[in-house]
């Protein structure tokens, strides 16, 4: 049986330089969710998206997200509609509090079903990769959460939120979480 990676984006989709696009070019066979576009700041059209694109992908799946789309993976996992071997859920972007400017505001995420942050654990194995100095999550909220998911927590040291913006690009560390993931 063959394990397909799929990446999960945040709330800006697809980022040409961003880790996850350099990562998805480094598996072969990979998928990516696709963006929406409608209805994009709706919690509830991401995780029917996510749902979409877990239940097209045949053998056994892997998923690596990254900020919201931890979120989306969580809120997903409440009502699974198929088992997934194991996720790599990278600096989950902390919604329950502003966020920095440029992203949506706490009302229109909490409008949006957001908030609060799905906190049960989750029905697979997973690895939560924690920054050190993420303007969207701080550690210990983000440590909270991979305790409350009953994930095993990465401390990644000061990689900020692993994005464009943070020097991000390529994250070495990215393919090695995923395989590691993907062993269970």
């Amino acid at each position: 049986m063959t394990k397909t990676v799929l990446f999960v984006p945040g709330l800006r989709d697809h980022v040409e330089d961003h880790w996850q696009t350099h990562a998805a070019r480094a598996i072969p066979g990979s998928v990516t969710v696709e963006p929406l576009t409608e209805d994009r700041l709706s919690l509830a059209a991401r995780v029917a998206a996510l749902d979409a694109a877990l239940n097209a992908i045949e053998g056994e799946v892997v998923v690596a997200a990254h900020s919201a789309g931890c979120l989306m993976v969580a809120a997903w996992a409440r009502n699974p509609t198929r088992a997934v071997r194991g996720a790599l859920l990278a600096t989950p972007a902390d919604v329950e509090n502003p966020l920095p400017p440029g992203y949506p505001s706490l009302e229109d995420l909490t409008a949006n079903g957001w908030c609060p942050i799905a906190r049960e654990r989750l029905p697979f194995p997973a690895i939560v990769v924690a920054s050190n100095n993420d303007p969207l999550g701080p550690f210990d909220r983000v440590a909270e959460l991979a305790h409350s998911w009953g994930a095993r927590l990465h401390d990644a040291g000061e990689v900020r939120h692993l994005n464009p913006p943070a020097g991000y690009g390529p994250w070495d560390e990215a393919l090695p979480l995923i395989i590691k993931v993907a062993a269970g």
